[in-house]
């Protein structure tokens, strides 16, 4: 009997085959790691703009008169306040503080909210939710198997947005707007997770082909035939995302991780509740108050690493003889060059400009503190 368990495909499928994408289990997603060179597709979305589907990534719908007050007993970041057609990246974390997952929000009114959240995550959220839902109101819709998601994502996209609709060419970071193409409701948010500007697009998952169809043929070549958007696999994804210093679930951030720890302060609404009982605190926010107060005893670092060998998750840091850290995600930088990593390292070593070491096994090779993230457009 074969124990094989299948895997689950993204509307975009037959398109990963056809265009001869290296397919490989994801979360139990079949994904395009790549479609050629990674370094190719890395250098492609730098220079000009990449398509990447991430219709692996869980779609929540919040609905109901309480969907707002949930979402602030779940969210570290505060939901009330936000407006219709806001995006907002938060952490639901565990009562310890450490991060279950990091999400985005997106308001579309008072009791309608969607949130995008982590493939490997989805399962454990929904029974998380299910939890800590008391006895509010509202109601939670899994709409992952019947949407689409898609980022596009370089420095020429939202120039080439402009020809398809000039509303969401014009849109703000952190926003979104709902557009209607053709049959389909769209939603169209300035985010990305590789450090250029760009969008992602939620569609109907019976939409998706035809969506891709229709942004690909209508792109024109350069002088040199080549085109401004091509698809992009995971593996250009991974160091697009750790070149901009973005966290990935299970290396920078982890149930046992806290976003306090990952200088994640930004995304921590640490006094919530205290003026508005009907905000509410989040689950966590007692014990990220006393992380907060008593500071981190390790914290997230980026490290320029010598040598051409790139430091592997778990490798030890050092510094002198004395173990004080170990690696969270590291990889050879296209953009730079050289490796990079992050790590987390305890509190006194972290001073950008000191010098540590990374056991990579056979040797240690000197590695220096510098700041996040390793790259800005236009840097």
């Amino acid at each position: 009997m074969s124990t094989t368990t299948e895997l689950a495909q993204t509307p975009f499928h037959s398109f990963h085959q056809q265009s001869g994408a290296k397919l490989v289990d994801y979360a139990g997603w079949e994904m395009p790691l790549h479609y050629g060179s990674i370094i190719d597709e890395h250098h492609q979305v730098r220079k000009s703009g990449g398509l990447f589907d991430v219709s692996h990534m869980g779609r929540l719908r919040f609905t109901g008169k309480d969907a707002r007050r949930f979402l602030d007993r779940a969210c570290t970041r505060q939901i009330a306040g936000m407006t219709n057609g806001q995006v907002r990246y938060s952490l639901i974390c565990n009562e310890r503080g450490g991060c279950r997952d990091d999400v985005l929000v997106y308001r579309n009114g008072e009791t309608d909210y969607v949130m995008v959240c982590n493939a490997a995550n989805r399962a454990k959220l929904l029974e998380h939710f299910e939890q800590i839902r008391d006895d509010l109101t509202f109601a939670l819709k899994d709409e992952t198997t019947g949407t689409a998601m898609v980022a596009v994502q370089g420095p020429e996209v939202m120039e080439l947005l402009a020809s398809f609709t000039s509303e969401a060419a014009t849109l703000k970071r952190f926003r979104f707007t709902v557009k209607n193409l053709m049959i389909a409701k769209v939603m169209i948010s300035r985010t990305g997770y590789t450090g250029e500007d760009g969008v992602e697009v939620i569609m109907p998952a019976m939409f998706a082909g035809q969506a891709v169809k229709m942004l690909l043929n209508n792109l024109r070549p350069d002088e040199s035939g080549d085109v401004p958007i091509k698809p992009i696999g995971l593996g250009a994804r991974d160091s697009l995302r750790l070149e901009a210093g973005m966290p990935l679930y299970g290396h920078e951030i982890t149930e046992e991780i806290d976003p306090i720890s990952a200088g994640l302060n930004f995304a921590v609404s640490l006094k919530k509740g205290e003026d508005d009982p009907d905000v509410g605190s989040f689950i966590g926010q007692q014990a990220l108050q006393k992380i907060a107060a008593e500071g981190p005893k390790k914290k997230i670092i980026g490290l320029k690493i010598e040598g051409k060998r790139s430091p592997r998750q778990g490798m030890t840091v050092k510094h002198g003889d004395r173990a004080v850290g170990e690696i969270a995600s590291g990889c050879a930088s296209p953009t730079l060059g050289y490796p990079i990593a992050t790590a987390y390292v305890e509190t006194e070593h972290t001073e950008v400009g000191v010098n540590l070491q990374v056991d990579l096994g056979r040797a240690s090779v000197d590695a220096e503190v510098v700041p996040l993230p390793f790259y800005k457009p236009g840097s």
